[in-house]
């Protein structure tokens, strides 16, 4: 990873820190698959928010370097007791 790199990730990191002091990141985090890292984030939404926004203002999509993100609906999820 270069300097420029690191710097945009720490912001990427700060943005989604961000996003779960305010209660709209459930969890995210780095994913280590073999076949090349990337991060999810799970979130919850009021029903009148865009996802596609998070996504969009995120440092690290809005940076020009190539990074994406894809959008999933969980219309169901099961959590532990």
């Amino acid at each position: 990873m270069s300097e420029s790199e690191r710097a945009m990730m720490l912001q990427h990191v700060a943005y989604w820190t961000e996003l779960a002091e305010r209660g709209v990141a459930v969890v995210f985090g780095p994913v280590t698959d073999p076949g090349g890292g990337y991060g999810i984030g799970i979130v919850e939404l009021e029903d009148n928010a865009d996802v596609h926004d998070l996504g969009k203002n995120d440092p690290m999509v809005k940076s020009g370097l190539g990074f994406k993100y894809e959008i999933f609906p969980m219309p169901r999820a099961v959590l532990r007791p």
